[in-house]
């Protein structure tokens, strides 16, 4: 059986000053996108398939691309493989502090302190 010699197409991005407000707001609404972008945060690039998340593949694929088409990330081909990075600097010069704001938000809510526990 032959080989599929097909490929895919490649990624598009959105310019630094294409990149819309409400996008990335709408895009890092959803918790698994949130995740993605979390991971890119601590880690400068990552192949697709290798984030902690509970999703089918053709669910994060549409993550992915959500992620892509709003600014948020960039992804590149090696290979077999896409890798996606965060598009920090790009955002930054877009919207100074946004990123790290959203980022120290989510956390402050995603990890609630521990409640004390009564002694008796």
């Amino acid at each position: 059986m032959p080989r599929n010699t097909r490929r895919r197409p490649t990624p598009t991005h959105p310019a630094t000053e294409d990149i819309d407000l409400l996008d990335i707001l709408r895009a890092l609404a959803d918790p698994t996108r949130m995740t993605i972008v979390r991971v890119l945060r601590a880690e400068p690039e990552r192949a697709c398939g290798t984030f902690p998340v509970d999703v089918a593949p053709s669910t994060l694929s549409h993550h992915f691309k959500v992620l892509r088409e709003s600014g948020l990330i960039t992804q590149r081909e090696e290979a077999n493989r896409r890798f996606s990075a965060l598009r920090a600097a790009d955002l930054e010069h877009r919207f100074p502090g946004l990123l790290d704001t959203v980022l120290a938000a989510h956390a402050r809510t995603a990890a609630p302190a521990a409640e004390p526990t009564p002694t008796a």
